[in-house]
């Protein structure tokens, strides 16, 4: 049985991402497990300051004036960015399930580990100012509740976290 490597992301993978993600280990036979969260509940103040600092005024605005998905579209964004994902890594010949999650990833990605017996997890996130200035993204939440390898990827580039 391979080694699994549990992928936590709040986006779909571009296939520029899955490059990303399968060079940490080329040459092994590895197994992907892929978490989404559906999320429905991020606090306000951050997600606005995240909007404004990308230069998102509109989602920023959208947000601020209570633009929320409700939890149906939350959860078909989920699915369908699931999908893409689970696609782009086939695309690239890895072996890859996953299920979409609650707004809260960490519980899924303590159960993923425990399951699955994951030896790494790669946390895919667009850059967030104030979880990542204060450690409160989820690739930190992650190194600080679990007991495998965290590596924070900022999604679209090949910078990390």
């Amino acid at each position: 049985m391979a080694d699994t490597i549990v992928v936590l992301t709040e986006d779909a993978l571009s296939p520029d991402d899955v490059t990303h993600v399968v060079a940490l280990h080329p040459d092994e036979d590895l197994a992907y497990r892929v978490l989404v969260p559906a999320d429905t509940e991020r606090p306000l103040l951050p997600w606005v300051l995240d909007s404004l600092s990308l230069g998102e005024l509109r989602v920023a605005w959208e947000r601020a004036t209570g633009h929320e998905p409700t939890a149906p579209q939350a959860k078909a964004t989920a699915e369908q960015q699931l999908r893409c994902t689970l696609d782009a890594l086939a695309a690239a010949g890895r072996q890859a399930t996953g299920i979409v999650v609650e707004d809260d990833p960490l519980p899924a990605l303590r159960a993923a580990v425990a399951e699955d017996g994951a030896r790494e997890i790669v946390v895919a996130t667009y850059p967030h100012l104030v979880e990542d200035t204060f450690h409160r993204d989820w690739a930190s939440r992650a190194r600080d509740a679990l007991r495998v390898p965290v590596l924070h990827l900022y999604l679209g580039t090949s910078e990390l976290g």
